[in-house]
């Protein structure tokens, strides 16, 4: 079955196209990148699996036509992969947030779309993009079969005392404000490839999976189901961001309304685009920029990565309490996959857990998947390339031959 994945942003969209003969058995045909949609030049970057690598600026008005030249990249003669679109059997959307209403992936149609349509409200940056790539590919491709696959869908298997905030009850009731996560294709995946990697059950184990980059959320994965995550109501609670603050009394929030003369959507920008690494570093949101200017003596930078390492760890530490024992650690994500300093510093503490790290394993590990632990340690520790696209790819396919 040939599945187009989709994971589209408000100005951007990502796809790869996927040969699935099987969940196991599957080979990459293309993937790619349009950028600065709607803006006068946007961007694409295709990449055909063993041929040439093809970029095009031009100007992208809008998702419909970025999808449009997508497909006819995937169609073309010489960058192609497919010999028409015919071939297309079906189309995987991430989508971000689906509240309740969706605890499992599934197929679009009009009752799907007013659902995700509904709940824009709790994920107004991104529940409506993913839904201008669902509907630009029902006008383009309106015979082939869509799904839709949510990042806070994984969480669902989380306990009612675990998702619930100590707030009056009827915010719940009657405005569903309750602890989502997100990150759930990824931590489902990596939980899963670990097990295999180490040849453990993954209906007897005990698991932190540490999705770090430039958005972070660790998650408690205890025989294969999420029982805890960071990430809450929104992606900005949990460990330091980019420029996310992470974890804030809630006190900080009126106070800063108050100081800065901030209304409700001031105070969010605060919180969501000028803290995290941005905001205590001043130097950058970019972990990256952040590590060089700490080796240069930036007292501010070193304590924006120290802010990090401590918030990681202490949701490893409560995970494994959560979960009354730890079996692995994983880490992966922009910064979990090639951040060796990162990871070190964030395991230094865990001999108490059973953690031997191997440092000299660690230190050339850059996007890989590899051990990091020694073979004697009683935790694993490992880091892990994730795949999204492929976790989409897999449910797409399995929700169309089965429906």
């Amino acid at each position: 079955m040939i599945v187009l994945v989709f994971n589209c942003g408000s100005s951007s969209l990502k796809y790869q196209v996927l040969d699935m003969a099987g969940e196991n058995d599957y080979t990459l045909l293309a993937k790619g990148l349009v950028e600065r949609i709607g803006l006068e030049r946007g961007d694409i970057t295709h990449k055909p699996s063993g041929k040439t690598k093809v970029e095009i600026s031009k100007p992208i008005p809008d998702h419909t036509v970025g999808i449009r030249s997508v497909l006819d990249l995937l169609t073309d003669p010489v960058s192609g992969v497919l010999k028409s679109l015919d071939e297309i059997q079906a189309v995987g959307h991430r989508v971000a947030h689906g509240g309740e209403t969706f605890p499992q992936s599934t197929i679009v149609d009009d009752q799907a779309i007013k659902g995700i349509e509904a709940l824009c409200e709790l994920a107004p940056l991104h529940n409506p993009a993913n839904l201008l790539g669902i509907k630009a590919v029902k006008e383009l491709l309106p015979t082939v079969p869509q799904v839709a696959v949510f990042d806070t869908s994984f969480h669902q298997t989380m306990p009612d005392y675990a998702y619930m905030y100590a707030i009056p009850y009827e915010c719940y009731e009657e405005f569903k404000i309750r602890r989502y996560g997100f990150h759930g294709t990824s931590h489902k995946f990596v939980a899963n490839k670990a097990c295999d990697i180490l040849g453990m059950d993954i209906n007897n184990s005990k698991i932190v999976t540490c999705h770090l980059g430039n958005g972070g959320s660790v998650t408690a994965v205890l025989n294969g189901k999420s029982v805890d995550t960071s990430m809450g109501f929104t992606p900005v609670e949990g460990v330091e961001m980019g420029t996310r603050c992470g974890n804030i009394d809630a006190g900080v929030v009126t106070y800063l309304q108050n100081k800065l003369n901030l209304d409700a959507d001031g105070v969010n920008t605060y919180l969501n685009k000028k803290s995290g690494f941005l905001g205590v570093s001043g130097v950058s949101s970019d972990c990256r920029d952040i590590v060089d200017a700490a080796e240069h003596g930036n007292y501010r930078a070193n304590l924006s990565l120290e802010v990090f390492y401590h918030s990681v760890r202490k949701y490893i530490g409560a995970y494994s309490a959560v979960m009354g024992g730890l079996d692995a650690i994983v880490f992966t994500g922009g910064i979990g996959e090639n951040d060796a300093p990162a990871r070190e510093e964030i395991c230094k503490t865990f001999g108490y857990l059973g953690v031997e790290f191997d440092s000299q394993a660690n230190s050339s590990v850059r996007g890989e998947d590899k051990l990091i632990s020694t073979p004697s340690s009683k935790v694993k520790v490992l880091t892990l390339t994730t795949n999204e696209e492929l976790v989409i790819a897999r449910d797409t396919m399995n929700l169309v031959c089965n429906k």
